[in-house]
């Protein structure tokens, strides 16, 4: 659907509040200038880089060794955000935005952030437990530590390949588009070929963040599509967080319209041919972006196509 996808594609824009893959992104920029300009001090200090290991790193990265990790429990949320490489950052927000923006325009924003969080927590989980459990690992407890978004950008990989392996994107690439699942592939791909190529850790090492990521961007997807949100909590925490200082009157309506999508309702049968008004378009493709695809009726489904038709797009 060409119209939805060219009109209500995510914009890097600061004023849109329900684009959640922008916010995502910024943060992990944020994070990745502040470290690099804390890194440099250091080295301005002469105090070195061991020291910015020690005293910023060390209590960034999430640790392969629970024993450190209860001593330093905030780790798992600080460690998803935080990169110490450009290509690391730049390969990974890339990818964030391309999976992360299909995913929004599919199932709606709600599903973003707690895809993210949740792909990350469970890919330091799979990191821990194969360093600790696998014997040629066990080395590297120690010093072991991970950080990156690479989980939680995997999570959306898989989730979004999940919920709608047939969608097609880039349509003016290939006729018709690339499929979403060749994406996907491509992706994996890419990754498998970096972590064998990789120095720091044996590639399984690697490869188990990964995997914690695609597993839970699949189990995720897996029930919500069958009618479980696992990210509602998540929700509204971000909503409390994001609107505390609101009057409690404001606050109410907003957190049904940001929490609590309303249910279709029956229309009746559209049966105009002309030409779909722009505030009537503009409802869809803001229905859409806040509740995906499939919250659309069939006669809403039958006006996006005629607009589609009317603008010259191929349905």
């Amino acid at each position: 659907m060409q119209v939805a996808e060219k009109e209500r594609m995510p914009r890097l824009s600061l004023g849109e509040e329900r684009n959640m893959v922008t916010q995502l992104l910024l943060l992990n920029i944020t994070v990745f200038i502040l470290l690099f300009f804390i890194k440099i001090i250091y080295q301005m200090e002469n105090t070195g880089l061991a020291a910015f290991e020690r005293d910023i790193m060390a209590n960034t990265q999430f640790p392969a060794d629970p024993k450190v990790l209860l001593t330093k429990p905030w780790t798992p949320l600080t460690a998803m955000f935080a990169h110490t490489g450009f290509w690391d950052v730049f390969s990974n927000l890339v990818w964030l935005f391309c999976f992360g923006s299909i995913l929004q325009n599919i199932g709606g924003f709600r599903l973003i952030v707690p895809v993210y969080l949740f792909g990350g927590l469970s890919g330091m989980a799979f990191f821990m437990a194969g360093i600790n459990l696998v014997p040629g690992l066990r080395v590297y407890i120690p010093s072991g530590s991970i950080i990156g978004a690479g989980a939680g950008v995997m999570a959306m990989a898989v989730g979004v390949t999940t919920l709608a392996p047939r969608h097609r994107v880039f349509p003016l690439l290939l006729k018709g588009g690339i499929p979403v699942w060749v994406l996907s592939v491509v992706f994996l791909a890419l990754h498998i070929t970096s972590l064998a190529t990789s120095d720091r850790y044996p590639s399984i090492a690697g490869s188990l963040f990964l995997l914690g990521g695609a597993f839970m961007g699949f189990m995720f997807i897996a029930q919500y599509k069958k009618g479980r949100n696992w990210g509602a909590p998540v929700n509204k925490v971000i909503f409390n967080a994001g609107h505390i200082f609101h009057p409690k009157e404001q606050k109410e309506i907003l957190k049904e319209e940001y929490l609590e999508p309303s249910k279709p309702t029956a229309t009746t049968p559209f049966q105009k041919v002309g030409t779909v008004p722009e505030h009537k378009l503009n409802e869809l493709l803001d229905k859409i972006n806040d509740q995906g695809l499939q919250s659309l009726t069939p006669e809403e489904r039958e006006t996006l196509l005629r607009a589609s038709k009317e603008n010259g797009e191929d349905y």
